[in-house]
């Protein structure tokens, strides 16, 4: 049972079971709001995404996020754009170290709305 005031979206259970999870992280998600409404209805599909770090920023990448029916024109949204994920410095310094020198992946495991902002677990594996 998850946690009071948490609500899961989407969760990518083949990343459990393709990798070794070694480290987890909570991080937070940088959306537009027709990308909001649409992860409220879980229209969200992770199969095959993953996470780089570039120039100090970490982003999430290959999360379809599909596009909201009653958002058109400047509302709507790419719905395979990549996402900025948003953590502390020390956080990113410590992902980009273990991706670096010791070839670990950056995958996403979940997708879930916590206290009303919308969170994406994120596993070094």
């Amino acid at each position: 049972m998850p946690p009071k005031g948490t609500k899961l979206v989407a969760q990518n259970r083949k990343a459990r079971h393709d990798f070794d999870i070694l480290d987890v992280f909570e991080c937070g998600i940088a959306l537009q709001g027709s990308e909001v409404k649409s992860l409220r209805a879980a229209q969200v599909q992770m199969r095959d995404a993953y996470a780089r770090v570039n120039d100090g920023e970490v982003w999430l990448h290959a999360v379809h996020i599909a596009p909201y029916s009653f958002a058109t024109g400047v509302g709507a949204h790419d719905p395979d754009r990549k996402r900025k994920l948003l953590l502390h410095r020390r956080e990113i310094g410590e992902l980009l170290q273990r991706t670096q020198q010791d070839g670990l992946t950056l995958v996403p495991l979940s997708i879930y709305f916590k206290d009303g902002r919308a969170k994406v677990e994120l596993a070094v594996a």
